[in-house]
């Protein structure tokens, strides 16, 4: 290929990822105004673990600023526009990158990519439903006649972002496993053979993450862990890489004529 083509194939690649990134650019535009418009709704939904742990009569957050409600509710809608877009932000990922893949590498591209939405949402999820309730009534109960809680509305949505995100993060383990098990780095043997480093590096996260201090809601975290962490074990057995084995090489006779 000569220095032109090559010039040419740059720039339609180019012309390519410009498209694709202003049809993502375009669909978050959408996603946001769409949330935005619920944004109220979706900062109650947020809220909601937090304000049922709250005394009966003080179900409420306040704000500090008076323009704090109005950035809160931009960030809502950016967030909800994020994840309303995102379909159409992997397909365009998937159209870009897919003419330059093997037949192979496309199934685990897909693979991987639903695999890790998947495992992100189950991670947020969780957080939600099980390990936000437990934790802020206990943080809750250090009010008392003297001392009561007066929470505001951009802390709040910032520890919880955070968290959910750790979450879905903290939850990609068997995929991460999944990949260095592809690569050879690690074998399901030498996983099982670490699982006391594991289990403490596990604890110690929990402890890093749950916003709790007490051990029963650092469990909540470290539990699921170590389940994902037996899930990996399970997946570098079944989809490691395989080590090739070594014929043993035939004698040949040594008698001389």
């Amino acid at each position: 290929m000569s220095s032109s083509e090559r010039g040419m194939a740059l720039t339609e690649h180019l012309r390519e990822l410009r498209k694709r990134l202003m049809i993502s650019v375009a669909a978050v535009a959408v996603g946001f105004l769409v949330s935005y418009y619920y944004s109220e709704t979706l900062y109650k939904v947020l809220a909601r673990p937090l304000l049922k742990a709250m005394t009966p009569g003080q179900e409420y957050l306040v704000f500090t600023g008076v323009v704090e409600p109005f950035f809160i509710y931009m960030k809502v809608g950016f967030a909800g526009g994020m994840i309303l877009a995102s379909p159409v932000m992997l397909y365009e990922i998937w159209a870009f990158v897919a003419p330059g893949l093997y037949s192979h590498e496309k199934y685990w591209f897909i693979s991987i990519v639903i695999s890790s939405l998947c495992l992100f949402a189950a991670g947020t999820l969780f957080a939600y439903m099980v390990v936000f309730p437990f934790g802020f009534k206990y943080l809750l109960s250090y009010s008392s006649q003297e001392i009561k809680p007066l929470l505001s509305m951009s802390e709040y949505f910032s520890m919880v972002t955070k968290l959910l995100l750790a979450f879905g993060v903290v939850f990609q383990l068997p995929l991460g496993i999944l990949v260095l098990a592809r690569l050879g780095i690690v074998t399901a043997r030498q996983l099982l053979s670490w699982w006391r480093y594991a289990v403490v590096l596990i604890l110690l996260v929990a402890a890093i993450l749950t916003p709790t201090p007490d051990i029963f809601n650092q469990l909540l975290m470290a539990g699921p862990l170590m389940v994902l962490y037996a899930l990996g074990i399970i997946v570098a057995k079944l989809f490691g890489k395989k080590k090739a084995v070594e014929e043993p090489e035939e004698e040949e006779d040594g008698y001389e004529g």
